[in-house]
């Protein structure tokens, strides 16, 4: 429940910090004349939405398990992860599509003075990313780490808008549209960052393979239990922020049944007090 709460309260910031941005881009953008600021305030508008989005998901995944969905409704956090990866597509291609159309007509250089609008920006949306993922790791949410892949993927388009403006300044006549020329890598760039965030939330809905460390720790943390000689198999699949364990444990061939069936509660009642974010723990007895 902790980490739920964790979770979405990182993303009701998410949603304010975007929300000012949009409002801080686009005025900026306008009143300085950069497209590529206005281009920044679109994505911005995306993030607003998709962290709206991920708050919304994070809110119903925190519903109990029930008779349709045993393993609880955490799996709605990866679906929210691919919506929120179609904003960041969308959001790139109209930035691409508007980047192109200025490159081919005439442009007015940039105010200089959006350049410090741009490091502020930069500054704040690092800070913002370090602050989500930090979260993110701590709460285990695919939802939450592609939140703040939004964060990071905002700071290297306003770090390129920065550079392209700058060296337009510099070079003076000529090179007005080199801003633009940064806003269209800035939209290659979140089809590439929508790549990243899209495949491990894949890899949950799958459920792939990919939580050795968690695999080893239980494997240890279950021969702390007495009468456990060994452990066999051990999968895991994760919903949400919770993970669920099949586990396959050898015990001594020469003990009863019953104590074979005490020594598997034992264990699983030792695994969910040792680790907050297992939801769940089904024991095979095998004997040695």
């Amino acid at each position: 429940m902790g980490q739920h709460k964790t979770a979405i309260q990182t993303s009701l910031f998410s949603i304010i910090s975007n929300l000012s941005l949009v409002l801080i881009k686009g005025l900026a953008g306008i009143l300085g004349n950069s497209f590529a600021l206005i281009a920044d305030a679109i994505e911005s508008t995306s993030d607003v939405f998709s962290s709206l989005l991920v708050w919304a998901g994070l809110k119903y995944s925190q519903k109990p398990p029930d008779e349709n969905h045993p393993y609880g409704h955490g799996k709605i956090e990866p679906l929210v992860t691919f919506l929120v990866v179609v904003f960041l597509v969308v959001s790139a291609v109209f930035i691409a599509f508007k980047a192109i159309q200025n490159i081919m007509t005439p442009q007015v250089l940039p105010s200089s003075w959006t350049l410090w609008i741009l490091g502020g920006i930069i500054i704040w949306k690092e800070i913002s990313f370090q602050y989500v993922n930090k979260k993110s790791k701590e709460t285990g949410s695919t939802a939450l780490k592609a939140d703040a892949w939004h964060h990071r993927s905002d700071a290297i388009t306003s770090v390129v808008t920065f550079i392209g403006i700058g060296v337009s300044h510099l070079l003076g006549e000529g090179y007005e549209n080199l801003e633009d020329w940064a806003a269209l890598f800035a939209s290659a760039f979140i089809m590439y960052n929508s790549y990243l965030i899209f495949r491990p939330a894949l890899g949950e809905i799958m459920d792939e393979h990919q939580y050795d460390d968690q695999i080893e720790k239980i494997r240890l943390a279950s021969k702390e239990v007495q009468g456990v000689l060994d452990t066999e198999k051990c999968f895991i699949r994760k919903s949400g922020m919770t993970y669920y364990v099949d586990l396959h444990i050898i015990v001594d061939s020469t003990i009863s049944v019953k104590e074979g069936h005490d020594i598997a509660h034992e264990l699983k009642a030792h695994l969910l007090t040792n680790f907050s974010n297992i939801g769940n723990v089904l024991i095979h007895v095998e004997p040695d």
